[in-house]
């Protein structure tokens, strides 16, 4: 069974169903989204989807939460022009271009444009202007403050961490600097707290100010746990995962369980843990600028291919992408392989998968049209003697559909984009246009003339280039690193290539023959 259909079949038997389900998922915006971020939103959309298809009604919410402290600046922003924002609740930031209504807006507008190119339709609120400005959160807040012995105790029960005992579970922003991350609260009277402005550090200065203020209506936020635990019992929450760093024993997810429960008296939304998505074996970090934001990986791929490098693995398996090494190819070969199994017939995990990978609104109808593998379309694209469309049809055996032409088009746009950004040298191919000086020895010359004469005498097939050279490597004798090594160099100027008989099959015969005989011994 798919990891989605599991998934969803244990919220049925574990969770009492008289109502819509609210499934919610957030991110901080700090800055840049990056793609690792984007394996959470799939993971909740897809449960959604799932879920709705299985008749079970529900609502996907997605928080951008604004109201988090802009603790540093990421490393493309402009320090100077920042720096006066640091410790300030992020909604109160400035965009970094003109209009957006503040930062955080800034950051979501282009995470919003990749979860729509996705297929992810959410609905989306904030944390500030939703939940906290208007009120929604005032109830837990005054809980949460009247509680906070038991909220201290609980943090040291379950995460080892000890709170002295004036702390309160809430970060008050300042009413003379505005700033959010230099305050102390302290003293819950029933009504106000008294809080300090009073925490620096080397970027970040305090102004002193000390006063009271009701922590309702905006006036503070509450703690990332006590936040975290406080939000399940405002919306309703049934349905809430995140990554494996949050959902180890003693960690924030734990940690927040336990505040529901013992606090709020709230049973804790179903938990779906999921590994990391990896970008060269590293985490990413918003805020601090390293990594692939997803808008850069999204424009790598069709919606459908990105969609299978975000669920296609189970949630406990690491996901890891490298723009700059051959993931690209891979994750489009394992979607043209599971295409594949769909147009022989199959009905299996791998055709689920490949159902969810399309968009919602074409998964009635589901079709596998042929494609042409994107290796090859990104070797042509670098050919201009060649003809896609000519050589997808040839590779096909038939004519392509309007369906098989667009989808080709548009692959070779992909295939564009890739090689001009991130691929790596291993694809970048270009045709020689005179002989590049290497010097062949004795055996790969006899090779290259015996190819030759093959090629002269008629008009050859890929295949039957393909079948020659693998005859050939026993008749010379030639070692095949040896034969394919001086042919791609002849060619190329490298040791390395597409299929070599495909490859000399499009090229004009006189032109591959000439080049074959212009043979230069050590």
């Amino acid at each position: 069974m798919f990891w989605a259909d599991r998934i969803a079949k244990d919220i049925q038997d574990t969770r009492t169903i008289d109502s819509a389900l609210l499934v919610r998922d957030e991110k901080t915006m700090s800055g840049r989204v990056h793609i690792g971020s984007m394996r959470g939103v799939a993971i909740h959309g897809i449960i959604s989807e799932v879920l709705s298809e299985e008749g079970v009604t529900n609502e996907y919410r997605f928080e951008f939460n604004d109201f988090d402290p802009f603790d540093s600046i990421p490393k493309y922003l402009d320090t100077k022009v920042f720096s006066e924002h640091l410790g300030k609740p992020l909604y109160a930031v400035p965009s970094p271009e003109s209009g957006f209504e503040n930062y955080p807006e800034y950051y979501a507008s282009e995470f919003i444009e990749v979860h729509r190119k996705a297929g992810f339709y959410p609905s989306y609120y904030r944390a500030y202007a939703d939940l906290y400005k208007v009120g929604k959160m005032n109830d837990q807040i005054r809980t949460a403050l009247s509680r906070a012995k038991d909220i201290r105790r609980v943090i040291k029960e379950v995460s080892g961490s000890e709170k002295n005992e004036s702390w309160l579970p809430v970060s008050v922003v300042c009413e003379k600097c505005g700033k959010i991350m230099t305050t102390n609260a302290f003293d819950y009277d029933g009504k106000t707290v008294a809080y300090a402005c009073e925490k620096r550090t080397d970027e970040i200065q305090s102004c002193g100010y000390k006063g009271r203020i009701s922590p309702l209506d905006g006036n503070a936020k509450l703690f990332w746990k006590a936040d975290w635990a406080a939000k399940w019992p405002a919306m309703g929450v049934a349905i809430e995962g995140g990554g494996k760093d949050h959902s180890t024993k003693g960690g924030s997810r734990d940690v927040a369980n336990h505040i529901s429960q013992e606090v709020f008296s709230y049973k804790p939304p179903f938990d779906i843990p999921y590994e990391f998505f990896l970008v060269g074996g590293k985490k990413m970090s918003s805020s601090k600028g390293h990594g692939s934001s997803a808008k850069d990986i999204l424009d790598l791929f069709p919606p459908e291919v990105f969609r299978l490098a975000l669920i296609g693995k189970d949630i406990k398996e690491q996901v890891n992408f490298d723009p700059e090494g051959d993931s690209v190819p891979r994750w489009y070969d394992w979607y043209d392989d599971l295409a594949e199994g769909v147009r022989n017939g199959g009905d299996d995990d791998y055709a689920r998968l490949y159902a969810l990978c399309q968009l919602p609104e074409a998964r009635a109808e589901l079709r596998s049209p042929w494609i042409m593998r994107f290796r090859d379309v990104a070797f042509i694209v670098q050919m201009p003697h060649m003809d896609l469309l000519k050589e997808a049809e040839r590779a096909k055996g038939s004519s392509l559909s309007k369906e098989e032409i667009n989808k080709i088009e548009e692959r070779a746009e992909y295939a564009r984009f890739w090689l001009a950004t991130y691929a790596p040298a291993q694809f970048r191919y270009e045709l020689q246009e005179t002989r590049p000086a290497y010097a062949l020895s004795d055996t790969q010359v006899k090779a290259c003339n015996l190819l030759a004469d093959f090629i002269e005498t008629n008009e050859r097939s890929g295949e039957e280039i393909h079948t020659f050279l693998h005859d050939l490597k026993t008749e010379v004798p030639i070692a095949p690193k040896e034969l394919f090594t001086a042919i791609y160099q002849l060619f190329l100027a490298r040791d390395s290539g597409p299929k070599a008989g495909w490859f000399l099959s499009v090229l004009p015969r006189d032109f591959v023959a000439t080049r074959l005989r212009e043979t230069e011994k050590k």
